[in-house]
């Protein structure tokens, strides 16, 4: 069965566009509609119950989009940001395990969104409560972009929908193929799918050190570097960590900054 869309976009022909592509590229996605602001949006998502909506969130004003979801009382259906946020934004995107596109939108994008879309789909048909967990990452993602502040709260994809975290229980993070160890200052771990590349991006930078191409750890748990026989970062209870012979300089020399 087709996902059923509605496109949000306050220009005209940015939402024919995007229409366009999904019909030539997205067979999954069938498009039921298009609004140019925030209260045709809310009369179109409580009459015809979209799966998805494609929102632009500088439609026109930057609050507008979020305005929207926070209204709209039955939240059960998913979101796609469509937008021209860079850089900062893409951090903050990323922590909340949403799903967006970039202005101009490329074909290959689009598809993957899709690809993430209709896997969701399933998932949060198992268990609608996924979506009481997913409109809350979608609200921390909003008070962060609104802010211009990083979030302190990542929310992790796993089978069963979406884990909500607070980045201060992290205690570091380790490479495991194309996936990411997550390890908590309770001693619980967590395997998340997205790369440490991708979590080097999400984490705040002030709070967060790649020390070595396999690990990553939190400078708020560390409490001594070791130089011989190598060379450790120490963390609360007297785990090391290697640090790489390349990251040595730069790790010094913030910590003595």
């Amino acid at each position: 069965m087709k996902m059923r869309a509605l496109i949000i976009d306050d220009e005209e022909f940015a939402r024919k566009n995007l229409q366009i592509m999904l019909e030539e590229f997205c067979p999954e996605i069938e498009v039921i509609g298009e609004a140019s602001g925030k209260e045709q949006a809310k009369a179109i998502i409580e009459s015809s119950k979209p799966d998805v909506i494609f929102l632009d969130i500088r439609m026109p004003s930057g609050a507008e989009g979020f305005e929207l979801l926070e209204e709209v009382e039955n939240k059960d259906f998913l979101v796609v940001f469509v937008t021209a946020f860079k850089d900062y934004a893409l951090r903050a995107f990323n922590a909340s395990a949403v799903y967006y596109v970039l202005k101009p939108i490329d074909i290959d994008d689009l598809r993957s969104a899709v690809d993430k879309l209709v896997e969701a789909k399933k998932i949060f048909s198992d268990d609608p409560q996924n979506f009481v967990t997913y409109f809350k990452s979608l609200k921390n993602l909003s008070q962060s972009l609104l802010s211009n502040r990083p979030n302190n709260r990542i929310a992790i994809s796993h089978t069963r929908g979406l884990k909500i975290i607070e980045d201060d229980t992290i205690t570091h993070l380790e490479a495991s193929g194309n996936c990411t160890t997550i390890y908590f200052e309770d001693g619980t771990r967590y395997l998340d799918t997205r790369t440490l590349k991708i979590y080097e991006h999400i984490l705040d930078p002030s709070k967060f050190f790649r020390i070595h191409k396999s690990h990553i750890i939190n400078l708020n748990r560390l409490v001594e570097y070791i130089n011989e026989d190598g060379h450790f970062a120490v963390l609360k209870g007297g785990l090391r960590i290697p640090v790489a012979r390349n990251r040595v300089t730069d790790f010094v020399k913030m910590l003595k900054e």
